[in-house]
């Protein structure tokens, strides 16, 4: 097995489906610039209430990804 080095973003995606599919669009949305993403660890979830309802859910994730 070869060593990696890796570098960590932080990542904020939401969703008014739920807090899965807000981490799902955080990861989707930035594989788009960022090569090479390896792993994400959820670090904070909230949401947004509208007339005592849930209108949707952020979810911030550290996502770490191999330097070339």
């Amino acid at each position: 097995m070869s060593s990696h080095t890796y570098k960590t973003i932080e990542l904020t995606g939401s969703s008014t489906v739920g807090t899965d599919d807000a981490v799902k669009n955080a990861i989707e949305k930035a594989s788009e610039t960022v090569r090479n993403l390896q792993w994400f660890q959820v670090t904070e979830t909230r949401g947004h209430i509208e007339d005592g309802r849930i209108a949707h859910w952020q979810v911030t994730i550290k996502a770490g990804f191999t330097l070339e």
